[in-house]
C-alpha cells in the first residue's frame, strides 16, 4: 500500500510542477518584449522553424519544417503564405507584401478578425486576420480594398502583410479564431 501512496504522491507532485511551470511560461509571455518577454501569448519555438529547407524546383511547394496539422505557413524569407488542410496537404499558396515589423519565426494562433477597417497605413483592408503583436505592433494579414500592394511607410511601423483581395477572402475563410499560424524563416 505505502508503494501505492508515494505513487500517487509522485504523480501529485509531477502535474504540480507542470502547473507550476506552465503558470511561470503564461507569466513571461505577457510580459512586454521590452522587458524582456516572448514575441507574444501564443507564441512558440518550432523545431526546425529557422531557416526551412526548400525545394529549389518547385519554389511554392511546402517547406519542410513547417509545423503539422491544420496551419497557416508564413514564410518571411519568401513572403509567401501556404494554407495546409488537416490532411498535410496544401489547399492554397500565394505570395503577400509583408509590413515592416516581422514576427518572430514560431508558431502562433489566430487571435482575432475584422471584416473591414482602415490599416495603419490609412489604407482601408478587409478580411483581416490578426496572429500576434510584438513592440505595439499588431500583426496580420490583409487584403487593401483598392487592391493596392504599396510600400509601407518607413515612417509607420506596420504589421499588416498585404495580400490580394482574392487570397483574403481565402485566408479569411480558412483562418478563424484559434487556427495555427507557424511563422518561418
Amino acid at each position: 500500500m505505502a508503494r501505492s501512496s508515494s505513487g500517487f504522491v509522485a504523480g501529485i507532485t509531477a502535474a504540480a510542477v507542470v502547473t507550476v511551470g506552465f503558470l511561470a511560461y503564461q507569466a513571461q509571455a505577457s510580459v512586454p518584449r521590452s522587458l524582456g518577454g516572448r514575441p507574444g501569448p501564443a507564441a512558440t519555438h518550432v523545431a526546425g522553424a529557422g531557416k526551412a529547407p526548400r525545394d529549389k524546383r518547385h519554389p511554392t511547394a511546402l517547406p519542410g519544417g513547417s509545423g503539422t496539422g491544420e496551419r497557416v505557413v508564413y514564410s518571411l524569407d519568401d513572403n509567401r503564405v501556404w494554407l495546409v488542410g488537416a490532411d498535410g496537404t496544401v489547399q492554397n499558396t500565394f505570395k503577400v507584401s509583408p509590413g515592416n515589423v516581422d514576427p518572430a519565426p514560431g508558431t502562433y494562433a489566430v487571435a482575432s478578425r475584422s471584416k473591414a477597417i482602415t490599416g495603419t497605413d490609412g489604407v482601408p483592408v478587409e478580411h483581416v486576420v490578426r496572429f500576434t503583436s510584438t513592440d505595439e505592433v499588431v500583426i496580420g494579414f490583409s487584403a487593401a480594398v483598392d487592391g493596392s500592394w504599396s510600400t509601407p511607410d518607413r515612417a509607420i511601423r506596420t504589421g499588416g502583410i498585404r495580400e490580394s483581395r482574392a487570397d483574403g477572402e481565402a485566408m479569411w475563410m480558412f483562418a478563424t479564431i484559434g487556427q495555427k499560424v507557424v511563422v518561418i524563416r
